[in-house]
């Protein structure tokens, strides 16, 4: 009866702010008898009622109040007093500690049992406040998946594996019972989790004669994580390949593959996997592919606000091509994606061709090259050109028959998308020359050229001020009329980040082929007279906005230093 009439009065102050009828109160409890839902998820799930104005109206009601959980850390709730079994029988979840007041989150207010035992069971005073059943549904789901679900990982560290060590080719062919091995497994377990933490780009696994080491690429710069056992670098190996699905048996060639990480049933990473015969046995590296990454959203890059108006302006328009250059590891892949997500809408159709795909999106359909089985970029290509394209993006064009293929998509109403491996804009277009495309190809299909590098981003926690004389900013490159304003900054260090730097900011020069960029490249100009040409449209180049970040304190100037030339 105490549960009947709970549901009552729910219901009737849902009725009295005419969300349902008053003549359903009855047959709404009587199909919620036997229903093992908690009673507001049954009306959101199966009477099809709007979750965030049931919290709304009972939070009015009941004068509790009410909080959205949308985009809630999970990782923020109090610690020692996350039992999940209480969370998922009352549906309640403890959010945050104020002295000796625990604030619980419920959809329910009738619940009073939850509060009760909550309070028995944590020794804290409880408070509910109110929130959507939806909202309090994800959040729930995504704090016991946190909990749960991630990597089962024993903290081991390296020094323990010298337990394992083992006679150098005791067996040659690396078959060794799963009690040996368990060892193995959770070290890399534990190293492909730690990559993860830290924003890792890359790990190395690296056998040399007398010495193992493992090394992270993180922001750009590769550093000794740990030095395990030499004699166990080939039972490592062996791991990651049994992982990546390739031929442990063989060693004498490089192998290429794949591993898929399932961190909890809503978030997976993959790992792209190669291998290399080196001296002392095989170097193995693995590139961290983390498709969120394409969902950081052009506000995230880092484009100046002219930069980012330019590249969108070009992404609307219906055909030409745009090219992303720069060095391996600066970003081109992201910033290629992050514009196909702002495409990837249900009226067009975008194909890709890469090697390899890198990151996976839905609504577009990605070709994994495969020169091998014939599957070469010129042939992808052709067939996307038949299969009704809008969009067409090419992981990169290598030669003269992927140029000319990409140019003709792009003057027959096609937008284009790929990456070239030049230094800077100027030089993508004589680069296009040098392949051999025409001059007049060249300036009617190529709209806009966007170079970029990745540079540290100084850690907001512990960055301090930088003493630089007006002399030294000057021969810098930084604007002389603004030497006298600038204030620079420079890393520290503290437990919030690596070195002083906290993640990557990009630096970009966004070109955009004016009439008169197009006579030049249709006259034989230079990349010098091209270069000429944009600073005279206004154009930044990479060093320009490398010194506009670290005028704006995201950046040092010795970081500029690095990624760009003075």
């Amino acid at each position: 009866m105490k549960g009947h009439h709970q549901q009552s009065s729910v219901l009737s102050a849902l009725s009295n702010e005419q969300l349902i009828p008053l003549t359903s109160i009855d047959d709404i409890c009587a199909d919620y008898i036997g229903n093992n839902k908690p009673f507001i998820r049954f009306l959101v799930e199966d009477k099809h009622i709007d979750g965030k104005e049931i919290a709304k109206i009972l939070s009015h009601k009941f004068g509790y109040p009410y909080i959205q959980l949308a985009n809630f850390d999970t990782s923020l709730l109090p610690e020692g007093i996350r039992n999940e079994k209480l969370i998922t029988k009352h549906n309640a979840l403890p959010l945050f500690l104020r002295g000796k007041v625990l604030f619980v989150a419920m959809s329910d207010p009738t619940n009073i049992d939850a509060l009760e035992e909550i309070q028995f069971n944590t020794g804290f005073s409880t408070e509910l406040v109110l929130t959507d059943e939806p909202g309090l549904q994800d959040c729930i789901e995504k704090f016991l998946e946190d909990e749960s679900d991630a990597l089962d990982i024993t903290a081991m560290d390296a020094e323990e594996l010298s337990g394992l060590d083992v006679q150098e080719d005791k067996q040659e062919d690396d078959t060794t019972s799963d009690e040996d091995d368990a060892p193995i497994v959770v070290f890399i377990n534990k190293i492909l989790l730690d990559a993860i933490k830290k924003g890792a780009s890359d790990l190395h696994f690296e056998p040399y004669e007398k010495s193992f080491r493992i090394r992270f690429r993180i922001d750009g710069i590769l550093s000794e994580i740990a030095r395990p056992p030499v004699s166990l670098s080939s039972r490592m190996a062996a791991r990651l390949k049994v992982m990546s699905k390739l031929d442990i048996a063989e060693r004498r060639v490089p192998q290429d593959g794949r591993i898929k990480l399932a961190l909890s049933k809503r978030k997976s990473i993959d790992f792209r996997v190669s291998t290399l015969p080196t001296l002392w046995g095989e170097k193995i590296v693995m590139r961290i592919l983390d498709s969120s990454s394409a969902m950081l959203g052009i506000d995230m890059l880092g484009y100046e606000p002219e930069q980012k108006k330019i590249y969108m302006t070009a992404l609307e328009q219906p055909q030409g091509m745009i090219l992303v250059t720069g060095p391996t590891g600066s970003g081109k892949t992201v910033s290629l994606y992050t514009g196909l997500n702002i495409l990837n809408t249900q009226e067009r159709n975008i194909s890709t061709a890469e090697d390899p795909v890198e990151i996976n999106l839905e609504g577009i359909n990605q070709v994994q090259i495969n020169n091998r089985a014939g599957l070469t970029f010129p042939s992808a290509l052709r067939s996307f050109l038949r299969q009704d394209p809008d969009i067409v993006m090419v992981g990169e064009i290598r030669d003269l028959e992927t140029a000319e293929i990409s140019i003709k998509a792009a003057q027959t109403g096609h937008l284009v998308l790929s990456t070239l491996h030049t230094n800077s804009a100027a030089e993508t277009l004589t680069r296009l020359l040098n392949m051999g495309v025409p001059s007049y190809n060249v300036a009617s299909s190529v709209t806009l050229i966007i170079a970029q590098r990745l540079a540290r981003r100084l850690c907001p926690q512990c960055k301090t001020h930088e003493e630089v004389s007006e002399a030294q900013l000057a021969e810098q490159g930084f604007p002389v009329e603004k030497l006298s304003q600038i204030k620079l900054f420079k890393p520290v260090g503290c437990e919030q980040c690596t070195g002083g730097y906290k993640g990557r900011v990009g630096i970009y020069e966004v070109i955009k082929i004016s009439p008169k960029i197009s006579s030049i490249i249709m006259e034989g100009g230079n990349s010098l007279d091209i270069v000429k040409q944009c600073q005279k449209e206004g154009y930044h180049n990479l060093r320009q906005s490398g010194l506009i970040k670290a005028m704006n304190g995201m950046t040092s100037l010795k970081e500029v230093n690095r990624v760009t030339s003075v």
